[in-house]
């Protein structure tokens, strides 16, 4: 029975770590409280990365509509964006799947710092 317990939750991190979808469970994880320490570092860093890669979409995708001279570049550097949001998470996950750890340097710390205070 142990043997199964580390996959279903390696399977549960991977889940968390699905770009955009992953949201929604990370959320109600943090919501219950009741998972272990590494699930609920990983849905933070999944809320984090979300939560940036969607305010950066939308002031891109605002800069890019207003703007008369910056547009193409603007939509670029959001495209930019879109696409680096989701090799991170696609990296995360090979991360878990190897074992090494799921933490990026300062985005994680952010993530704890500021989901833990509103999120415990």
């Amino acid at each position: 029975m142990s043997s199964q317990k580390p996959a279903t939750s390696k399977r549960q991190l991977l889940l968390y770590l699905i770009p955009i979808i992953g949201f929604f469970p990370s959320l109600w994880t943090l919501y219950r409280r009741q998972s272990s320490r590494e699930q609920l570092g990983v849905s933070r860093l999944s809320i984090t990365l979300a939560f940036t890669w969607l305010l950066g979409y939308f002031l891109l995708a605002t800069g890019a509509e207003n703007s008369a001279f910056f547009t193409l570049r603007l939509l670029i550097l959001n495209s930019f964006l879109t696409s680096s949001y989701f090799l991170v998470s696609i990296w995360l996950m090979f991360c878990i799947i190897q074992g090494k750890s799921n933490r990026l340097p300062g985005l994680s710390n952010f993530a704890e710092r500021i989901l833990g205070k509103y999120l415990p």
